[in-house]
């Protein structure tokens, strides 16, 4: 049955588009198609809204039609993305493995599903007109996606006005929603499972680049724990991998050329930069986990190929881009007072779970098939 729509002073009020998409169970875009003619329809969503206008007596007025017009079905994807170091012998690593490239694929399943595009731009890190560029996307766009940090919380606030926005890594506001990874209770978990488990008393942090929220939580979770056992933990910028295998490679690199002694393990903000950690103690001589134990985060599928195979926290990636669309979506599709409207303001944390491997030292998995099982226990 349709919902009738009431004032409030109970009297009826004309049916709209948003009880037509409810009423037939599709999205308020498949309505727009339905009623204007585009893109040809399925015959099934066809026939359910159309059964659903019968039923509910609604009328495509001038105003429906306007905001069918208004609906473009593109959602617009901004990524955050570093320069390369071009010199690097893992310009290639570092360009096939991109952590943002596997949450736009998540992301890319879920709007073809709903019949959306995605329009995706990328900044620097660092570039100076940044929102210039993010405020014409967001012209072209039903809603906006944000990767990481990339505007100002004034920018943000200004735009998060004009066009319902997703951030991802971010802080949520009153007008927007953020999705994340639970950084917190993943990297509690590594820290207590090498300063208990392993009883290592030195440990480093290698960052992401600066700035960056899950860095920053990632950072300071690690830090409460060390701190809390009385251990030591070793940061600053000497301490910067900014997510590249490039970047923890020649971090190390720095600290063995300028004498510095190496702490019992280094916690990686990604497993990026722990590939470049790993082959830089590797080309020193110094054994992983024997001298130095290494982990890594978020658990990118090469992480249990590595050698010896990198520990890391496990999050699901792709299903950070399917969440931060689906909540956008919602956002776009039901209308002010909707369920879309109500997620403003929260923050999505998905969950993450510690994945132990040898390089921190843990003992290699028994031979035979269920050795993934064993080696991979959370």
């Amino acid at each position: 049955m349709g919902i009738d729509p009431a004032d409030t002073d109970g009297a009826r009020q004309p049916p709209t588009i948003y009880d037509v998409a409810r009423t037939a169970g599709v999205s308020i875009a498949s309505v727009s198609r339905v009623l204007n003619g585009q893109r040809n329809p399925r015959a099934e969503t066809r026939e359910r809204v159309l059964r659903a206008v019968a039923e509910l007596g609604f009328m495509p007025d001038g105003a429906a039609r306007a905001l069918g017009g208004r609906l473009k079905e593109v959602i617009g994807v901004v990524v955050r993305r570093p320069r390369w170091f071009d010199d690097s012998q893992f310009a290639d690593e570092d360009e096939n493995l991109q952590f943002p490239d596997m949450i736009n694929r998540g992301m890319e399943i879920v709007a073809q599903q709903h019949g959306f595009d995605l329009l995706v731009r990328s900044v620097d890190l660092n570039e100076p007109d940044a929102g210039r560029r993010i405020f014409a996307l967001a012209r072209k766009s039903d809603g906006l996606i944000l990767h990481d940090r990339v505007l100002s919380p004034e920018a943000l606030d200004r735009l998060s006005r004009q066009i319902p926005v997703v951030t991802l890594a971010g802080v949520p506001t009153p007008t927007t929603v953020n999705v994340h990874g639970d950084n917190e209770s993943g990297m509690r978990a590594l820290a207590r499972h090498l300063i208990v488990d392993h009883s290592y008393r030195t440990l480093a942090y290698l960052a992401g680049h600066e700035g960056s929220p899950d860095s920053l939580s990632r950072g300071e979770a690690l830090a409460a724990q060390v701190a809390a056992a009385g251990a030591t933990l070793l940061t600053g910028e000497q301490w910067r991998g900014r997510y590249q295998a490039a970047g923890g490679a020649r971090a190390i690199e720095r600290l063995i050329a300028a004498g510095t002694e190496l702490p019992r393990a280094i916690v990686c903000a990604n497993d990026q930069s722990a590939i470049g950690v790993l082959h830089a103690l590797s080309l020193h001589g110094i054994a992983v986990p024997g001298d130095v134990a290494v982990t890594g985060f978020d658990d990118i599928p090469v992480a249990r190929h590595l050698r010896p195979r990198l520990t890391s926290v496990r999050q699901s990636i792709q299903d950070l881009g399917a969440t931060a669309f689906e909540t956008l979506y919602a956002m776009i599709g039901r209308g002010a007072g909707g369920p879309g409207d109500a997620a403003r303001g929260r923050d999505i944390a998905l969950p993450t779970r510690l994945v132990r491997r040898q390089s921190c030292g843990c003992d290699p998995p028994p031979a035979g098939p269920a050795s993934r099982t064993v080696a991979e226990a959370g």
